[in-house]
């Protein structure tokens, strides 16, 4: 079992292993929610499934207006931001 201690702040350290364990980390936000047992942690679930986006990253490309791109434009245009093309 783990133990720990309780500030006068409030606050209170998850052990290392226990936090690695669950891939927590520093900055990560954590629901608390009081049960017979005690007091249950959880990960706020947006952070831990996917990273916060924007309306204009999601439909960037969306909203291009040119002549369709050939798998071979696309292909050159990855190759220049220094990405692997699988074609």
């Amino acid at each position: 079992m783990n133990a720990t201690l309780l500030s006068t702040k409030g606050q209170i350290v998850i052990p290392k292993a226990l936090r690695e364990s669950r891939g927590w980390h520093a900055g990560m936000s954590l629901t608390v929610e009081e049960v017979p047992e005690g007091l249950l942690l959880r990960p706020v679930a947006q952070e831990t499934l996917f990273p916060p986006t924007t309306i204009d990253g999601v439909l960037g490309s969306a909203r291009y207006k040119g002549p369709p791109l050939s798998d071979a434009d696309i292909a050159r245009a990855l190759d220049a931001e220094g990405h692997q093309w699988r074609g």
